[in-house]
Parts: C-alpha cells; sequence; structure tokens
C-alpha cells in the first residue's frame, strides 16, 4: 500500500486486477451495481473476474438464492455468498492451487422517487487469504446520506472497492476498517455494522470493532448480543418493543439488575407492547467508557463480558442525551414501544435546561422528542442525599418554572414511578464495589450476582487479584527458595 498518500478507487482496483492470485466473483442486488464496474474500468480485470451478475428481479433473485421476505437483508447477502463461492470451487478447480478466491455480494436500498426512504445496504466479501485455505469473511452494512440516488450508487462502488482491496492487501482489521470510507466526503456512508471471521482473523474481537466505529465517528450506535456477536441495530430491533438501561456497569451490581427487572414488570404489562416482540439493551455511551478522558479497551471488555454474562444485549452510542437516543430508536423500532430506564437523580438532570441551549427550543425541543407518543421513561427510587427516606417522582424536586411541565408529563403518563424497588440494596455504589475489587477486599461479593463474581473471578476481570495468579507467585517464590 502506498506510504506516501492515500490511494484512489481506481488505483485499488487497478492493484487488485494486476494481482494474479486474486480471482473470484461479483453479484450486485438493487442498487449496489456499480462495485464490478470499478474494477473493469481500472483495466485488466480479466486476471482478477470469473463471473458479474445482477438478479435484479425478485422472481429471478428467488430462483437463484431461494425465498426471501425482505431482500435487503443479511440473510440474502449470506445466500448470494455461499452460493456463488461454492461455485467458484465448483467450477474452477484447476485454478485453486495458485487462487486466493474470493465472491463479493451485496444487496441494496437506494433512494426512491419520493425520497421516503431510508437507503442502505449489506455487503459482503468471502475470501481467502491463502490459495486452497479455508474462506473468511468480512460482512458490513451501511446507510447512505447522499441526497442522489446515482450518488449513493457511486459511494457503494467506492465501499465494495475498498473492502476488497482492505481484505487483501491490509493486514490489520482496524486499518482495514479505518480504509473502508477512503474517497468519499465524511457523511455520505454511515458504517454501523462490521464482522470480519475466519481462520485468519480468529484474532480480532468484533466487539472492539464496535467500539471503533463508534469511537471514530463512522456511526452512532453499534449492538452487539449476549454470545457476543455483532448485530446491526436496524435489524435487530425492527419493529421491536425496545426497553434501555443506561449505564457504566463497572460492575453490574444487584441495584441494576433489580432495575431492569422492576422495570420490565411495568413495560411488558403495557397495552401496546407485544411481549413476545420485547428486546432489552444496556447501554454503554462514550461519555461512560471514558476514564481519565480515555476510553480503556480492557476496562471496556470487562464490563461487556459482565454483561453478556447475564445474557444481556448491549448497545455502545455517542449520544450523550436521552432525547438523542430515543430519536434514533424511533426510527428503528417504527411506532413501538420504547421504555427508558433511569435513576431519580438522573431524571433530575435530564430537566436541566442548561444541556438544551443548542437547541432553538430549549427543553421544550428536546422533550418533544424524549417522551413522544410511544416513550415512557421508568424512574427507580433513591435513597435521598443529606436526608431521609427514599426520593421518588412522590417528593421529586424541581424549579418553579418547570413545575408545570412536569406536571403535564405525570398526567399524561409520560413518567412511572417504580414501585416494589429492592431498597436494601440502595446503598450499594457501584464505583465502592470497584475499589473492593481492585484490592481483593472482601464483601464485594453480596452486591452483585453470582454470575459476576463468577466472571469476574474467573476471568480476572477489573484488576481484580486472581487466586490463580497468586499461588502461581507463591509457588515462584518456593522454588527460588528451594533451589
Amino acid at each position: 500500500m502506498d506510504s506516501l498518500r492515500q490511494l484512489t478507487t481506481k488505483e485499488k482496483a487497478l492493484q487488485v486486477n494486476l494481482n494474479k492470485h486474486i480471482y473470484g466473483s461479483f453479484a450486485e442486488i438493487g442498487a449496489g451495481q456499480d462495485v464490478a464496474a470499478n474494477f473493469f474500468k481500472a483495466g485488466g480485470a480479466s486476471g482478477t473476474i470469473a463471473k458479474t451478475m445482477s438478479a435484479y428481479d425478485m422472481s429471478f433473485s428467488d430462483a437463484i438464492y431461494g425465498m426471501c421476505e425482505r431482500y435487503v437483508c443479511e440473510p440474502r447477502l449470506m445466500k448470494m455468498l455461499e452460493h456463488e463461492y461454492d461455485l467458484l470451487i465448483e467450477r474452477l478447480p484447476h485454478r485453486a492451487p495458485t487462487s486466493k478466491f474470493f465472491t463479493f455480494a451485496n444487496t441494496v436500498e437506494a433512494l426512491n422517487y419520493e425520497r421516503t426512504n431510508q437507503p442502505h445496504g449489506w455487503i459482503g466479501l468471502r475470501f481467502q487469504c491463502t490459495p486452497e485455505s479455508e474462506y473468511n469473511e468480512c460482512i458490513i452494512h451501511v446507510k447512505m446520506h447522499d441526497n442522489d440516488a446515482v450518488l449513493q450508487q457511486q459511494a457503494l462502488g467506492i465501499i465494495g472497492v475498498n473492502l476488497i482491496f482492505g481484505c487483501f492487501c491490509i493486514k490489520d482489521p482496524e486499518e482495514l476498517l479505518d480504509s473502508l470510507s477512503d474517497g468519499l466526503t465524511p457523511g455520505r456512508i454511515e458504517i454501523d455494522m462490521f464482522r470480519i471471521y475466519g481462520p485468519d482473523f480468529r484474532h480480532v474481537d468484533n466487539r472492539l470493532m464496535s467500539l471503533k466505529l463508534v469511537r471514530s465517528g463512522m456511526t452512532s450506535a453499534a449492538m452487539f448480543g449476549p454470545d457476543g456477536n455483532v448485530m446491526q441495530p436496524s435489524e435487530a430491533l425492527y419493529k421491536k418493543n425496545v426497553l434501555v438501561l443506561r449505564g457504566r456497569f463497572r460492575p453490574v451490581t444487584h441495584v441494576n439488575v433489580d432495575m431492569l427487572l422492576t422495570a420490565r414488570r411495568y413495560f411488558k404489562n403495557e397495552p401496546d407492547v407485544e411481549k413476545n416482540k420485547i428486546v432489552v439493551l444496556t447501554e454503554l455511551t462514550l461519555n461512560d467508557l471514558r476514564t481519565e478522558g480515555e476510553i480503556d479497551e480492557k476496562d471496556f471488555l470487562n464490563r461487556v463480558d459482565i454483561i453478556c454474562s447475564l445474557g444481556q444485549n448491549v448497545m455502545i452510542s455517542n449520544y450523550p442525551e436521552y432525547y438523542k437516543l430515543v430519536d434514533y430508536l424511533s426510527g428503528i423500532t417504527k411506532g413501538r414501544k420504547i421504555g427508558i430506564i433511569l435513576g431519580i437523580y438522573n431524571l433530575q438532570r435530564v430537566f436541566e435546561e442548561k444541556y438544551y441551549t443548542n437547541l432553538r427550543g430549549g427543553v421544550l425541543e428536546a422533550f418533544g422528542t424524549l417522551f413522544g407518543n410511544n416513550v415512557k421513561l421508568y424512574v427507580y427510587p433513591s435513597h435521598k442525599v443529606g436526608g431521609e427516606g427514599l426520593y421518588t417522582l412522590d417528593n421529586f424536586e424541581l424549579p418553579d418554572n418547570l413545575q408545570g411541565l412536569y406536571q403535564y408529563l405525570i398526567d399524561n403518563s409520560k413518567l412511572v414511578n417504580i414501585k416494589g424497588a429492592n431498597v436494601d440494596n440502595l446503598h450499594i455504589i457501584s464505583d465502592n464495589v470497584l475499589a473492593m475489587i481492585k484490592s481483593g477486599q472482601e464483601g464485594w461479593e453480596k452486591m452483585v450476582p453470582r454470575k459476576v463474581v463468577s466472571a469476574i473471578k474467573d476471568k480476572c476481570l477489573f484488576d481484580y487479584p486472581c487466586e490463580i495468579g497468586i499461588n502461581a507467585e507463591e509457588e515462584e517464590v518456593k522454588k527460588k527458595k528451594a533451589g
């Protein structure tokens, strides 16, 4: 790769074309018709391209890849990759000893004539790093923000070339991820899911790649499931009822779990919530991930391991304000119910007008989004600071100028006073628990769920002084004395 300057799209395509070992096929559905064209225009394509095709008509597409309810989705992309790659292996055995086979596929929905849709696409590459080896796969999901369908197609053509060039010519996965936007001005394409896996990429933790997507500004939110596999938020949350708990989870305590359980009981009994379509999210913002201004990747993975051990989905976002998170989720859930769980003191911060000075409509503009028709906030109690008893919505304190707004939200059932909370655990503060874990102090185990205790001790999370490490040190000392 040119170390002095960034290669152009044409130069990248030509470099791939001139590599006599790279050989494969292209399958493009819908608006994504420009990737193969870039390789043809670069010159030397006969050395790289075995086949290009586009099953533009749905009936043709179904006949080749099987029936599918939605055509722009990950399952359709995976069927395309599998079908076309298998054909390469089957029909070109004579090239196998010297060729690194690949299949590139995309299925894309561009801007419609009425401009009423969200243009997006699934893009993938199945490829070998050495001849006759097992394949790897790199899958991405993109959202297109150009206001013209032709410009969107051109941007997709660039992304596709960048993906193929990156997978074959860039060894570092993080550099590969960064290179996907080469040749594109900021804001044209949003990449909200990236996953690379296979025998040559076993060392890659795709959860860290999700974090990098958000941290680098390629997208504002990324998501993965309890198994650690990355998910595309629009796909995972489409027409779902979403319940969100934001926190630092450093570590997860009994309070966090009780907040989830008590709020979920309220949420699932809402008349407009379908119980079989509830998705619970634990959300980490970039602000909550920063310690001393920086994001510690090890600390991030520690928190994620804990959350996943409890079977929870994880979302990473760059939405410090709740109303921005709600606005994002509303665009995905398509009118379904959204529930936000927060503590009473966090609600107090939500009402602070200083957070909305950048909005022309101030707090009213923010609240218009935050408390939309399908949104409800579930408020968890706390011990009253500097006083006795519980602090709840029943004795919530606000400046006089906000009392009317607050009463309106109460009267219209936008705020729910969580009752039945386990008040015996309200003394638990996660920062205190973390300090006890790091110092090896006894007693922290009673403040977190048993699965969290096991995860921390088994994996030595949060700098916990594992017995294995201690015993190893003791054995080393004994050996030296005996020697």
